[in-house]
């Protein structure tokens, strides 16, 4: 299950690429996957037959609280066709128990950084730059993107994540991009192996990397989990709508502290939800200074250029040196 939302994954199958349904991951287990370990049984592991013990009079040997070594013991007695269970006696009061605390989330996260940094490399050979668009469903990130379509001078794809169907791909696809849908089941954010195996099913459809200028990858509506998982992109971009709260920076600080661009979405209903923009680019101020900010109308084309100037950096004109 998520490490973050504590979401899970009711079928090791359901996230599926372009059509085509496998594990997110072929080397790492599914996220419902328990190591056995006998101790979780009260079953100690011991040195001699159980061949020893006597038939009418058992010892069983409980697991302290958080896998303590102390113990405590439960006499069971057996008469004929039913038996007698002692309560257990109580642990000397003098033996503090020592909590431990098993950190899970270490080994997923790095095995994603993994993922992730083989996806830069790859990126960077192929001499495109890779958008990560996030924030919360219904924000605009699909009509933001059928609007950069439109105005982009470069080739330009799409990878996009959702729980289910492949609308958004339709939509871009009719707009002119290239498109790979992940369908990722119960998972709410998408992770690097997912978009390995996007970028593989891309390429398939006779769109190589090389080729691209830009890969815009729309991050399933979230503003919590996708924060904390690198797909090996160059920019996290965050979009902010216009009437979804002013103050949204500040309660989601780890998603905007994240970014390199944030964008205020649907600017061209400010006026009709009462928008306080110098509240919003306050919050945005207070929690992601370093972020470019820009306001966008996916409607009117309002800041679009803008947007794209930043997104895709004209490369310097080599200027002739002067004749001596």
């Amino acid at each position: 299950m998520c490490v973050d939302c504590n979401c899970g994954r009711s079928d090791p199958e359901a996230v599926v690429v372009s059509g085509v349904s496998a594990r997110p991951d072929p080397d790492r287990p599914d996220h419902h996957q328990t190591p056995h370990h006998h101790f979780s049984h009260g079953h100690l592991p011991h040195d001699h037959p159980h061949d020893d013990h006597p038939q009418q009079e058992l010892l069983r040997q409980e697991v302290a609280p958080h896998g303590d070594d102390q113990h405590r013991f439960q006499n069971v007695s057996s008469h004929g066709d039913h038996h007698h269970v002692e309560p257990a006696s109580p642990l000397p009061s003098q033996l503090p128990l020592r909590p431990r605390v098993l950190t899970l989330a270490e080994r997923l996260l790095a095995h994603n950084d993994a993922h992730a940094a083989v996806n830069r490399q790859r990126f960077a050979a192929a001499g495109v730059r890779v958008v990560n668009l996030l924030s919360s469903p219904g924000s605009g990130k699909t009509a933001l993107l059928e609007r950069l379509a439109g105005a982009a001078r470069g080739a330009m794809a799409v990878i996009v994540g959702d729980l289910a169907t492949d609308n958004d791909a339709r939509r871009l696809r009719a707009a002119g991009l290239p498109a790979v849908q992940i369908t990722t089941g119960q998972a709410c954010h998408l992770e690097a192996a997912m978009v390995q195996r996007a970028v593989d099913a891309l390429e398939a459809q006779g769109q190589p990397l090389a080729a691209l200028e830009l890969l815009l990858i729309e991050n399933v509506g979230n503003l919590v989990c996708p924060a904390a998982y690198d797909l090996g992109e160059n920019l996290r971009l965050v979009l902010l709508a216009a009437g979804e709260g002013e103050d949204k920076p500040l309660k989601y600080p780890a998603l905007f502290h994240s970014a390199d661009l944030v964008v205020i979405s649907k600017i061209d209903l400010a006026a009709a939800v009462a928008f306080d923009r110098p509240q919003a680019l306050r919050a945005i101020a207070t929690v992601a200074p370093q972020a470019q900010v820009f306001e966008c109308s996916a409607r009117t084309g309002a800041g679009i250029e803008a947007l794209l100037a930043a997104l895709l950096p004209v490369p310097p004109v080599a200027v002739p040196p002067l004749p001596l």
